[in-house]
Order: structure tokens, then sequence, then C-alpha cells
């Protein structure tokens, strides 16, 4: 899916936005079924959804807009009028981008538009699944019903990512204390043996030899090696914005041995709780699973929710598409078959998602514990061999003497 932003006007006048869609001719599309005749319309480069997805956007924190998202359910639920919520929550809180975007809401409301296409405006800080769950709530008047799920939702969501951050803290922090001692021995402490080493004339074991070329060649090249390193890591960045290579990398990802199982239960988790919070909102299920699979974060995830679309949209069921996907296991799909056959669909895909999010505490402590021992020996074999091959001349030396 692609960013499009456009300029047009609808029947309350001149109207400016962005809209997510495959192509441009869909994005008029969009438009005009808003009601906007769209009179420019360009396609954004935005970065893709990386290793660590923001659900939100980049200026306002998952925390605070759930904080924000009660506090506005709170007021509603109380009688206060839309108008008067937006001006209080315009003037509080820890987010200055929140308190701005919400004064400008607070001006469209009071200037005749709907509560959705106010916050429409500003897809930076709410994404379609926050503004399509007002627009149900503001249409069926349970606004503070609508808006308690998706605090709730938000909070879920937030302590899923929360629990995969926290998992991959250790192991990145590990590797890259273990690469600055390997860059700093290589830098300062190999060179000093190696001249030590020229003084012994004498013929040099061949690890010993390995080291000290590793040694002459990051000192020699240690700028071009750090910008080859950033070099790379932009470039990854910028192929996982692509279609084709956030696809490729997404799909690797799945299939690696200890991460995959951490990644697929993540993605159940996410996928079962944003469908089960839309349909139980009132979103038609083919627009919660358009929405769904675009909030997924994993390609291999969006081309599995989307078959299923498809497969609504022809008249089968949701579970018989997620059935052929390497993601969703037959213990899920079952549930989802059951749901649907029920009709209560959104408390089944709910309760998935209590057990998987349960399930990745799980796989974050099993996956930390094979890690740690790992991360343990790839340090100590590095290191320890660098000192080995350091010292082998000596040894050596030692063994001729006597």
């Amino acid at each position: 899916m692609s960013v499009f932003a456009y300029k047009g006007r609808a029947v309350s006048g001149a109207v400016a936005g962005q809209i997510e869609a495959a192509d441009r001719t869909a994005a008029v599309q969009q438009l005009r079924a808003r009601g906007v005749v769209a009179t420019s319309i360009s396609q954004r480069r935005e970065r893709g959804a990386g290793f660590s997805v923001a659900l939100w956007g980049s200026k306002v924190k998952d925390k605070d807009l759930a904080i924000y998202t009660r506090q506005f359910a709170t007021m509603v639920n109380a009688g206060l009028p839309v108008a008067q919520c937006l001006a209080i929550l315009a003037e509080q809180g820890d987010s200055p981008k929140l308190r701005e975007v919400t004064g400008k809401v607070a001006q469209d409301v009071e200037g005749g538009r709907t509560l959705a296409e106010s916050f429409r405006k500003h897809p930076k800080v709410f994404n379609e699944l926050f503004v399509n769950m007002l627009q149900v709530g503001e249409t069926g008047g349970a606004l503070d019903v609508v808006l308690q799920r998706l605090s709730t939702y938000i909070e879920k969501a937030a302590s899923l990512r929360r629990k995969v951050k926290g998992a991959m803290v250790y192991p990145i922090t590990i590797f890259s204390v273990a690469g600055i001692v390997v860059i700093f021995m290589m830098t300062f402490i190999i060179p000093t043996f190696a001249n030590m080493f020229k003084n012994l004339n004498t013929d040099l074991p061949l690890p010993t030899q390995i080291v000290v070329w590793l040694s002459d060649f990051t000192r020699t090249y240690i700028l071009l090696i750090v910008a080859a390193a950033g070099g790379g890591a932009f470039g990854l960045r910028r192929y996982y914005a692509t279609d084709k290579g956030s696809l490729a990398i997404d799909t690797i990802l799945l299939r690696l041995p200890i991460l995959a199982p951490l990644l697929k239960k993540v993605s159940i988790a996410r996928f079962t709780r944003t469908l089960g919070t839309l349909i139980a909102c009132g979103v038609p299920i083919l627009e919660g699973l358009r929405i769904t699979a675009k909030t997924s974060g994993n390609r291999v995830v969006e081309g599995a929710v989307m078959q299923a679309r498809a497969a609504v949209t022809a008249g089968r069921t949701v579970a018989d598409p997620l059935r052929a996907s390497s993601v969703f296991p037959p213990m899920v799909t079952q549930m989802i078959n059951v749901g649907e056959q029920t009709g209560a669909l959104d408390q089944m895909l709910t309760k998935i998602a209590d057990f998987y999010e349960e399930e990745v505490d799980d796989a974050v402590t099993v996956m930390t514990s094979l890690i740690e021992p790992l991360m343990i020996v790839i340090l100590g074999v590095v290191v320890g061999g660098l000192v080995v091959a350091l010292y082998l001349p000596i040894f050596r030396l030692v063994t001729l003497f006597k």
C-alpha cells in the first residue's frame, strides 16, 4: 500500500490530507466514495514498517494516546458535549503534538465537520483504524463505548510491542558490546602486540598472523568499514520500504529458528485483537479485514488477510484462506471458523488474542533463555580467540627457552 497526499473539494468545502491505497486510481476511488473530488493527488514516500513498527505515528507515544482516548471516553460517558471534551483535551496532556492536533480537531468540529472527518485530517497521529472506529461510534451513537474499546486496544497493542522490543534489547546490547570490545582490541591492543612480535624475529602462528592482518585492515579502512556498515543499514531500510523488499524480509524473519515462533505469535495476537475490536465496534467485516491487513506490520500476514477478504467477498468464510497460510495454526483457524458459525466472531477473536498475548510472554522468556547462553558463547569465542591468538607466540617462546 502507498500513501497519497491529496487536495480536493467536498460538500463542506476545500479539503486536504493523506490516504492509503494500492495505486493512484484506487486512491481517487476511495476519495470519491467519501464525497471528495480530488483536484491534485501525489504519492508520498514513507518509511516502511521496519523491524519495530510504530502503531500511531512517530510523534505520539502509545501510552499518551491510550490515556488521551480513555479520558475522551470518560468525558463523553459523563455527558459532556464532544466540542467541550476536545477543548479540555487540547489544554491538558503530556504530549504537545496531541494538544496541538486536538486544538485543530476542535476547530473543525465547531466548524461543522464530523468527528471522524476532523481526525482523518491528521493521519500521522490517528491512523485509519482509529478514525474508522470513531466514525462507527459517532454514527451509531455509542461513541463512549467505542472510545473505551479503542483505548483498551491501544494499551494491549502497546504492551505487545513493548514485549517484543524487550526481547530484542538483550541480544542487541550483547552484540553491540562485543563489537565495541573487538574494535577496541583491533585498534589499540593488537597493534601493541604486533610491534612486540616484530622484535622477536620469529615466524608467527597462523591464528596470530590472521589476527594481526585483521587489525591492520581495520585500522587502515576503519572509515570505509563504518561507511559500508551505515550504507548497508540504510540500503536495507530502503529495500524494506519497497513492497518486494518488505515481503522478502518478512518471509525470511518468519523462518528464522529462534525468532520465528515469537513473530508468528505476535502477528496472530495483533491480527485477532485488531479485527476483534473492529467487529465489536460495528465496523463491517470487509472494511475490518482491510484495515487489519494494513496495520498487521508484516507483509506475509497482510497477504493472508487480504486473501481472506477476497474469500469473504466471494461468499466464503474468513477461516478458509487463513488455513493455507503458514502463519495461522489449525487451532486459530478452527476457533475463527466456530466464531463465524455461531455469530460470535468478535468474542472468539478476543479470546484468541488474550491467549496469544500470554503466549508471547512465554515465547519471550524461552527466546531469552536460548539467546543468553548463545550470546555468552559467541562473546567468549570471539574475545577469547583473540586473546589466545595474541599469546600463542609468547607460549612458543616460553617453550623454546625451556
